[in-house]
């Protein structure tokens, strides 16, 4: 009688491999899914995700990698998590992480990777599902408290806001509240401020052309300089080689 493991294989041989799962993931709204072999390069994704980087199919993507898709400083953090996976065998569970949503932009999102395994039982590669954090996040998260706090922050970014009125939003201590916060966002409140407030200006670099001192205001950063700091840190470039590079894409885009 044949086992488990070669019932799945022989089914999935004649299904032409896992394609068919990638269509499944289409199915389903707001989610991307995405694999990777132990190369970090992709095998496959869905619909969802290889059109946000202006893939036309599936194939354009596989064989390429996070440093071929994303800002340098995003990438290493992708591959920061990737390797420790491929290391433990473990699985990394509701990371909150920027990712790009469907108009281009850096978003907050939720991830989910897990190892995969070879019928014997080895690591393959990585595999993973991506869901949008604003879309998710008061059905699944456990962490309720934090509502309050976090929609003040996406709200009031380019003001000023202070820790201990948060944490009085979701009716902790402030010494609760970062501790809370620390443990769903794997970040500080206040990091957390700087990632939304370099989320409003990356939008703006690319659909206007505000100088930079303005959108660093707008923002809620208090001048030019901050503003570069952080966006090197976060995004692995100046803002003013994101708004370049960005034109030149869609340039490129505009020319095919």
């Amino acid at each position: 009688m044949a086992t488990s493991s070669q019932i799945l294989t022989s089914f999935l041989t004649v299904a032409g491999g896992g394609s068919h799962f990638g269509q499944l993931f289409d199915e389903l709204p707001g989610v991307s899914f995405f694999a990777k072999n132990r190369d970090f390069q992709f095998v496959a994704a869905n619909r969802r995700f290889w059109r946000r980087f202006g893939f036309q199919s599936e194939e354009e993507l596989i064989g390429k990698t996070d440093f071929d898709i994303f800002p340098l400083q995003l990438a290493r953090n992708y591959r920061a998590d990737d390797e420790a996976i491929l290391a433990s065998g473990e699985a990394r569970r509701r990371i909150v992480e920027p990712f790009f949503n469907q108009q281009g932009l850096p978003d907050w999102f939720f991830t989910n990777k897990l190892p995969m395994r070879c019928a014997q039982g080895s690591i393959i590669g990585i595999m993973g599902i991506i869901e949008n954090y604003a879309a998710a996040h008061a059905v699944k998260t456990p962490y309720f408290q934090l509502d309050r706090a976090v929609n003040h922050i996406r709200e009031h970014f380019r003001e000023s806001i202070a820790i201990t009125d948060l944490a009085a939003l979701a009716g902790l201590s402030v010494r609760q509240f970062n501790r809370l916060f620390q443990q769903v966002f794997q970040s500080s409140p206040r990091d957390f401020l700087i990632k939304t407030r370099i989320q409003a200006a990356c939008q703006e670099l690319r659909r206007s052309d505000r100088d930079i001192r303005e959108i660093a205001q707008h923002a809620g950063f208090c001048d030019q300089s901050a503003l570069t700091l952080h966006f090197r840190h976060h995004m692995g470039s100046t803002p003013s080689r994101y708004r370049k590079d960005h034109r030149q894409r869609g340039s490129q885009t505009a020319d095919d």
